[in-house]
C-alpha cells in the first residue's frame, strides 16, 4: 500500500535502509547497472530502493545520496509541484505514468528527462515501481523553438495584414476624394474603382481570418467571402450561393485569386445593372479526391435590367484572366448562364475531398 501522505517523486522517493534491506537480487541490479538508460526503482510506499550507473553517472552523486527523496534534491523547483502531482494520481491507482521534468546533471545544467514507469505486481501484491528515462532536452529545445518561429509569424501575419488593410483603406478614400471632384461621367467609374478596392480588402480579410492559413477549405472561405461581398454594396440586391459536390483545400495564394476572381463578378454584375434590380450568382465547387478542384460560375439578374451604368468600363473578363494567371488556374467561359465561367485548379496545389 501507499504511505498515508501521497507520494512526491518518481525515480528517489525512499529510506536509506531500502539500500541493503531493499529486497533486490544481485541478478537484478547487475542487468539494471548494464542498461544504458537512466532507471530507477521504488517500493509499495513510493520509496526509491534503487537507482543504476546511468542514472548515479547522469547526477554524479553516490547511490546513498539519490536514496529516499535525496534525488528530489536535483529536481527543477519549478517542476515540483506537476511531477508530484501526476505521480501520486498513478500510485492510488496503481496506474502506468509518464511525466516530463528537469534533473540537474553532474555539470550543473538541467536536463529534460522523459520518465516512463511501470507498476510491479508480485503474486497478486503490489511492489512498487520501475521506470527509465530519457533525455529529451534536444527535443524540448526544436519545440520551443518550432513554437517561437511561428509565434514570430503569427505576429509578422498580422502585421501585413494590418498594413494592408491600412493601405487599403487610404486607397478608399483617396478615390472617393478624386471621383467627388471628377466630371459627372467619370464619377461612375471612380465609384466602381472605390468598391473593388473595397472587395480586396474584403477578400484579404477572410483570407486571414481563415483556420488554417496554409490549407483553405475553399467551401467555407467562398461562403463568407460571398456573405461579405453580398453586403458591400448594395444591400440585400445581390445573391451569392455556394454549392456543390464537394469541398477542395487550397493553399493561400490560389484562394486569393478565386477570391478577387468572384469579387470581379459581383462589381460586374452590380455594375452592369440598375439599382432597383437584383443579381443572383451561382458558385458550384466540384472536388473529388484524386482530380484537380473545379468551380462553375453564372451570373444574372432576376428581372430584366435596363441599360445599367453604361459609363463603366467593362474589365472583368481581362482582371478574371489576370487573376486566374496568377494562381495557374485554367478559365473558360463568360460567367453567362449560356457559357458558364470554368475555372480548373492547377492539380499539383490542391487536395479534394469527395
Amino acid at each position: 500500500m501507499v504511505a498515508e501522505s501521497p507520494p512526491t517523486g518518481t525515480a528517489g522517493q525512499g529510506s536509506e535502509a531500502a539500500s541493503n534491506g531493499s529486497g533486490l537480487s544481485d541478478g537484478f541490479r547487475r542487468f539494471a547497472d548494464d542498461v544504458p538508460l537512466m532507471m530507477w526503482r521504488s517500493d509499495a510506499q513510493g520509496q526509491a530502493i534503487h537507482h543504476n550507473a546511468c542514472w548515479l553517472d547522469f547526477t554524479g552523486r553516490a547511490l546513498e545520496e539519490e536514496l529516499g527523496e535525496g534525488w528530489r534534491r536535483g529536481l527543477h523547483p519549478d517542476d515540483f509541484e506537476d511531477h508530484a502531482r501526476i505521480v501520486a494520481t498513478a500510485f492510488e491507482a496503481r496506474e502506468p505514468f509518464t511525466v516530463e521534468f528537469r534533473l540537474r546533471r553532474r555539470d550543473g545544467a538541467y536536463r529534460w528527462l522523459l520518465d516512463t514507469a511501470r507498476p510491479l505486481i508480485e503474486d497478486g501484491r503490489f511492489q512498487g515501481y520501475l521506470g527509465s528515462c530519457f533525455d529529451i532536452t534536444d527535443r524540448k529545445h526544436a519545440e520551443e523553438h518550432i513554437e517561437h518561429a511561428l509565434s514570430e509569424k503569427e505576429a509578422l501575419l498580422a502585421e501585413v495584414y494590418h498594413r494592408v488593410r491600412n493601405n487599403l483603406q487610404v486607397m478608399v478614400s483617396l478615390i472617393g476624394l478624386y471621383g467627388r471632384a471628377a466630371p459627372d461621367p467619370c464619377r461612375g467609374s471612380f465609384e466602381a474603382l472605390g468598391q473593388r478596392v473595397r472587395a480586396i480588402a474584403l477578400v484579404q480579410q477572410h483570407l486571414h481570418e481563415a483556420p488554417h492559413i496554409a490549407s483553405i477549405d475553399l467551401k467555407d472561405y467562398l461562403h463568407r467571402l460571398a456573405s461579405g461581398l453580398g453586403q458591400l454594396r448594395r444591400a440585400g440586391r445581390i445573391g451569392v450561393q455556394v454549392g456543390g459536390s464537394g469541398t477542395g483545400l487550397v493553399e493561400p495564394r490560389t484562394a486569393n485569386a478565386l477570391g478577387m476572381i468572384v469579387a470581379e463578378i459581383v462589381a460586374e454584375c452590380l455594375d452592369a445593372t440598375a439599382e432597383t434590380v437584383a443579381c443572383a450568382i451561382a458558385i458550384d465547387i466540384h472536388a473529388q479526391a484524386g482530380t484537380p478542384v473545379r468551380l462553375s460560375i453564372v451570373s444574372g439578374v432576376s428581372e430584366a435590367a435596363d441599360t445599367g451604368r453604361p459609363n463603366i468600363p467593362k474589365l472583368g473578363p481581362r482582371l478574371i484572366a489576370a487573376y486566374a494567371a496568377q494562381a495557374e488556374i485554367a478559365v473558360t467561359g463568360t460567367a453567362s448562364p449560356q457559357d458558364p465561367l470554368l475555372l480548373q485548379l492547377p492539380e499539383a496545389r490542391t487536395t479534394g475531398q469527395a
